[in-house]
């Protein structure tokens, strides 16, 4: 059972080392919304978030208030909204009809975000799928809160190509909707392989269809907790470097254990998972990349990088999953470059590249993470750099994902602006070699030979 005490052990971390439960995030079923008619189906969803939220924002603030815990955000994930139109939606505009409300939705329930304006397309696209990935461009461009996601490779199924080949444009066209922005439509679009059911991280969450009615699941970060306990070590071996990072992460997965449980009570919706998530924020001392630095790395992205993170990404995961019996969604180290000020930094420094970040990807727990490169790079590069990362997450049997924003009217080594939590990044160099022949192909690559395990 967890006790109050094990709060008051973190009140140092939380007041001194950035802390803090990153978000609550409701998954709310909408597949009893389904409906022929457009305007009914609009509704129902409406009025289903606006019900089944409505407390929501509410409870974490006086979760927040009775145990002084930083609850950052309160947001929602839903059905993939590609199951939930497809006999209403006819084209993409009426899927962007459903952005609108779920956007409203949000709004009225006073959430940052709301994810699951999503297709699940990984050996292949319905009709109504391919709808909602034509309708993003415009859903992102309009609306404010609402965040999708598009999974389209798994271990089980190989990689959709046909889809990669459409995103890459779609990114460009979103990109070039919001470029007044500088393209920040496409910090709320996310690309998957192997995409988790019950991931409450933004901008990829969605309710998985396996999910209950509703569900509760909490989402815990501190970088800067795991950093200052690696500052008391310094200079130790890899065995009290592993220990050490265990330890803390124990501490952080129990304060996320208990505002779930609580959240899960107060508001009578059962708790689904906790993610344990080392996710940055541009705040000075909540960086991944700071606790690289820690371990001994001069930069992020120095040789040695990609085993810091494996040894980061291995011990925050046996750390979490001894202190709750739910640990799921991503749970690992987030790498974002803009989200991050180490990481910024690094790029900056010339020490971190995509090519290096995409070694990273190997052993972290997602995948190129609001990477800024150059406005006028081509359709197929981006789809291209997305194939490579989904390869990734298929043979290694992992979620990987790509968040590429392509800033319209910027060039490399230009500053991107996002704000509040998404940061500033620098725009990366990308490889200028073309790949147009390869994604051109068309059709699927295959599921690796070691998917077959009935």
């Amino acid at each position: 059972m967890i006790n109050i005490n094990e709060v008051y052990e973190t009140n140092k971390m939380i007041e001194q080392e950035n802390l803090d439960v990153r978000t609550i995030t409701l998954g709310i079923s909408l597949l009893d919304c389904a409906d022929n008619n457009l305007d009914e189906l609009n509704r129902k969803i409406y009025d289903k978030i606006t019900t089944v939220a409505k407390n929501l924002v509410a409870t974490g603030k006086s979760i927040e208030r009775e145990y002084g815990i930083p609850i950052v955000n309160k947001r929602i994930s839903v059905t993939p909204i590609s199951l939930i139109g497809a006999s209403s939606c006819k084209c993409p505009e009426d899927y962007v009809k459903i952005a609108e409300t779920l956007d409203r939705a949000a709004q009225t329930v006073g959430v940052n975000f709301i994810g699951g304006y999503s297709a699940l397309v990984s050996k292949g696209m319905t009709e109504s799928d391919e709808n909602l990935i034509r309708s993003i461009p415009q859903a992102l461009a309009i609306t404010e809160r609402v965040c999708s996601s598009v999974n389209v490779g798994s271990t089980k199924s190989g990689i959709n190509m046909d889809a990669v080949k459409l995103l890459g444009e779609i990114i460009l066209e979103t990109a070039e909707k919001t470029k007044e922005r500088d393209s920040l439509g496409c910090a709320k679009l996310v690309v998957f392989c192997n995409a988790p059911d019950d991931n409450p991280f933004m901008a990829g969450a969605f309710h998985g269809v396996t999910e209950a009615d509703a569900i509760i699941n909490v989402g815990v970060s501190g970088p800067g907790v795991v950093k200052t306990a690696l500052q008391e070590i310094r200079g130790a071996d890899f065995e009290t470097l592993c220990e050490t990072i265990k330890k803390t992460a124990f501490k952080i997965t129990r304060v996320g254990q208990l505002v779930a449980q609580e959240a899960s009570k107060r508001m009578n919706i059962p708790f689904g998972i906790i993610d344990l998530s080392l996710a940055p924020t541009p705040a000075v001392g909540d960086s991944i990349a700071e606790i690289f630095e820690e371990m001994g790395l001069e930069y992020a992205g120095a040789p040695g990088t990609t085993a810091a993170l494996a040894l980061l990404n291995d011990q925050v995961k046996k750390g979490g999953v001894m202190a709750s019996s739910y640990v799921g969604g991503l749970s690992g180290a987030f790498i974002p470059v803009s989200e991050d000020q180490g990481m910024i930094n690094a790029v900056s420094a010339g020490a971190l590249t995509l090519e290096k970040l995409e070694a990273m990807t190997c052993v972290c727990s997602v995948g190129l993470d609001m990477i800024a490169i150059p406005g006028d790079t081509k359709a197929a590069t981006i789809s291209g750099i997305i194939a490579d990362e989904m390869a990734i997450g298929m043979i290694n049997q992992k979620t990987t994902a790509a968040r590429l924003i392509p800033v319209i009217g910027k060039k490399v080594g230009d500053r991107a602006e996002f704000g509040g939590l998404l940061g500033y990044a620098p725009v990366m160099p990308v490889n200028q070699f073309s790949c147009d022949a390869f994604i051109n192909r068309g059709g699927r690559i295959p599921a690796p030979i070691h998917s077959f395990k009935n």
